[in-house]
C-alpha cells in the first residue's frame, strides 16, 4: 500500500493530557473509534483498549484511552535477533498489507488468553487500513499464514497494536520483517506500549511518559514511505 493516508475528518472529542492519567496509564473513557478519532488519540500519545466495567451478567466494557509510564518501546537500531532466529527466518516468506484483516482476526482470536480486540476494533482499524494508516505484515509458512504484526503508521512513528503465531518463531519473524521495513522507509519510532518478558527479550525497552510524548509528537512530523 503505497498511497498517501487520507486524513479523515476531525474527531468532535478533545482528549485530556495524557499527564493526566491514573495509575494504569487509563486518561479517559468514552468517545468513539471513528478514524480522525483513533488518529488524534495516537497524535496525543494515547491509544484505545476496552475496560471492563461491571461483574457477572452485568459487565459491558467501555471504551478506554491509555498512556502508561512507562512506555515501552522498540529501538529502530536494537531489535534482538539470536543467532537460532537468524537461521529460521529463511523457512519463511515475510509480506506487507497483504491479509490485514486475517492478522488482525489471529491477534484477536477469542481462544488467547487476555484478548481484547472486539468486533468493533476490527471494523476500526480495517478501514484505517483503506485510508492508508494501518498496516500488517505476514508471515508464511507453506502458502499458510504462519503469524503477522499490525499497527498504525503517523508520520515516522509506528505503532504496534497485537502480534500472533501459529508456528514457533513467526511472530518474531514478522518483528524482524516490520522493523526492517521500518528502517528502510524512514521511521523513527517503534511504540510497542507495555514491556512484556517477551519483547523485552527481542530488545524493548521504556522511557517516561514524558519521553515518550516528545518523541512522538517530533515523530508524526517526520515524512517516511510505507512500500
Amino acid at each position: 500500500m503505497d498511497q498517501r493516508p487520507v486524513e479523515p475528518p476531525a474527531s468532535p472529542w478533545q482528549f485530556p493530557d495524557a499527564v493526566n492519567a491514573d495509575e494504569h496509564g487509563l486518561v479517559c473513557v468514552g468517545g468513539d473509534l471513528e478514524p480522525g478519532t483513533v488518529l488524534a488519540a495516537y497524535r496525543a500519545g494515547l491509544f484505545p483498549m476496552p475496560v471492563p466495567t461491571g461483574r457477572g451478567r452485568r459487565a459491558q466494557p467501555v471504551l478506554g484511552w491509555f498512556s502508561p509510564d512507562p512506555r515501552a518501546l522498540i529501538p529502530l537500531d536494537g531489535l534482538h535477533v539470536s543467532r537460532s532466529l537468524q537461521r529460521v527466518v529463511g523457512r519463511f516468506r515475510i509480506t506487507n498489507d497483504v491479509a490485514f484483516e486475517a492478522v488482525m482476526r489471529a491477534c484477536g482470536d477469542p481462544s488467547r488468553p487476555h484478548g481484547w480486540i472486539t468486533e468493533s476494533f476490527v471494523d476500526a482499524y480495517t478501514l484505517l487500513h483503506r485510508l492508508g494508516w494501518a498496516h500488517s505484515v505476514e508471515v508464511w509458512l507453506d502458502d499458510e499464514l504462519a503469524g503477522g504484526v499490525y499497527g498504525l503508521a503517523i508520520g515516522g512513528l509506528f505503532a504496534g497494536e497485537s502480534m500472533f503465531h501459529r508456528v514457533t518463531n513467526a511472530s518474531k519473524v514478522a518483528l524482524v520483517g516490520l522493523v526492517e521495513r521500518l528502517n528502510a522507509g524512514g521511521f523513527v519510532l517503534f511504540d510497542v506500549q507495555w514491556l512484556t518478558e517477551h519483547l523485552a527479550s527481542l530488545g524493548a525497552i521504556e522511557v517516561p511518559r514524558s519521553d515518550y510524548l516528545a518523541r512522538a509528537r517530533a515523530a508524526t512530523d517526520v515524512t517516511t514511505r510505507w512500500s
